[in-house]
């Protein structure tokens, strides 16, 4: 690995007489030799090699963080021959600021913290355990000759120094006990509390409980506790693995995307739009575009639902309630659109990558069916299943679609408060709030139009 600060120098070209003399001797005894017999092993191609990469270090004089990064390059650097290292120092060189700046503007990222790290069009800004692995791995494609995914990884505040006070942040953040998966260590920058209040939001749409409130209902008729524990739980994990497929092709595709602007502008557009769409379905339910299970596909359901619950054998009975849990997967889609696309998009936002991803998707899962195991775990205990009223459903559509628009507006305006735990619970909170006064202010003006005398004609 060869470090170098800047632009190398070019090398100067020989410019006295006697020099070109003997290179033009050289050059004549050359021609006149036969040519040489190739060597043991050669081939007619050239021998593949490692590729030559070049890793951009943008760096502060005393930096602790930056001094760590470069011990890590230097003991790593058998790892990834062929890797060149510029270092910009920018704290005390305004022409290393001024690049700083530039390549700022021109990746997408805030110019303010050391180290960061460039590579192609990947950037690391700070230094933890995670962008050490993180870098590690584009490192291994880039010197395999392989494309490395653009964006921004890391934000400043994690695992970056301040100039003023040589004092460094160290990134770690809080630990977190995740139900089945073990402790998940998120760092400072955590997406924890907004993946947490999305998932809660997400799950309690009125097309999923609407799904598990009826299937249940004709399950308790067999008066089988232990039958709606395994048609319940059945369906509960077949949805959440469809929805998991889902997510997850969502988040591939925008992995592929090379422009994060443009993925953030789509992302904004697409909760806007299924935002806008709940909100009118609070005011006109099913009326005009509506995000919902269409009524001409319920009939089919509910005749799934009743073969599933009447038949006599638990596992032909499990088998029917996958085939449903999947069949109301599908239909459902259109109810939970928005959140998927908001959620895996705030995460390519902040370059979070597959490891952590997955981690934050088992925690998203655990407050998106939170509602849907209170209503199995009512129905098992008192063997009545709760029903959603419309009304209900239209209470949740509102909520559903003021949160939406409100993350669509963060996104566009700033998307880093997402990732501040009391900054994103503010937004939930404020959210919450207005859909409180719409629902307030809408049910006084209908009863008050319900119970007002019709005008008396003039005339």
């Amino acid at each position: 690995m060869a470090v170098r600060a800047g632009r190398s120098p070019r090398a100067g070209a020989l410019s006295s007489a006697p020099a070109l003399v003997v290179t033009l001797l050289l050059g004549v005894l050359l021609l006149l030799l036969p040519p040489s017999a190739p060597a043991a092993g050669a081939t007619d191609g050239a021998q593949a090699g490692p590729e030559a990469v070049e890793l951009v270090r943008f760096t502060g004089e005393g930096c602790p963080k930056c001094a760590e990064q470069s011990a890590w390059l230097a003991e790593q650097a058998p790892r990834f021959p062929g890797l060149v290292v510029v270092e910009h120092e920018v704290w005390a060189d305004a022409q290393g600021r001024a690049l700083f700046v530039r390549t700022g503007e021109e990746l997408g990222f805030e110019a303010s913290s050391v180290p960061t790290t460039v590579l192609g069009e990947r950037v690391w800004i700070g230094w933890t355990d995670a962008i050490a692995e993180d870098l590690a791995a584009a490192l291994d494609r880039a010197v395999a000759g392989r494309s490395v995914q653009p964006g921004v990884y890391g934000t400043p505040g994690a695992g970056t120094c301040s100039q003023e006070a040589l004092a460094c942040e160290s990134g770690a953040g809080a630990v977190v006990d995740v139900p089945l998966l073990g402790e998940v260590d998120l760092g400072a920058r955590s997406l924890l509390v907004s993946t947490l209040v999305i998932g809660f939001v997400d799950g309690v749409n009125p097309c999923s409980l609407w799904a598990i409130s009826v299937l249940l209902t004709i399950v308790v008729r067999t008066a089988s506790r232990r039958r709606v524990v395994a048609v319940g739980g059945t369906f509960l994990l077949v949805t959440a693995g469809m929805y998991a497929l889902y997510m997850a092709g969502i988040y591939s595709a925008l992995s592929v995307a090379t422009h994060l602007a443009a993925v953030q502008a789509v992302v904004a557009v697409v909760a806007g739009v299924v935002g806008v769409v709940s909100v009118k379905d609070y005011v006109a339910f099913k009326r005009g575009i509506s995000f919902t299970i269409p009524d001409a596909a319920k009939p089919g359901l509910y005749k799934r639902m009743r073969a599933a619950a009447g038949q006599d054998r638990l596992g032909p009975a499990l088998l029917a309630t996958a085939a449903l849990g999947v069949a109301v997967s599908l239909l459902e889609t259109p109810c939970t659109a928005g959140f998927p696309v908001l959620w895996t998009g705030l995460l390519q936002q902040a370059g979070v990558p597959a490891g952590e991803a997955a981690a934050l998707f088992g925690a998203y899962m655990v407050p998106f069916l939170l509602d849907e195991i209170v209503v199995v775990a009512v129905a098992v205990g008192t063997m009545r299943a709760l029903r959603l009223q419309e009304h209900h459903g239209q209470v949740l559509k509102l909520f559903a679609g003021i949160t939406m628009l409100a993350l669509a507006g963060v996104i566009v305006v700033a998307p880093d408060i997402m990732e501040k735990p009391l900054q994103a619970l503010a937004v939930f909170a404020a959210a919450s709030v207005l859909t409180g006064l719409v629902h307030v202010v809408a049910t006084a003006v209908r009863r008050r139009r319900a119970v007002a005398p019709e005008a008396t004609p003039v005339g």
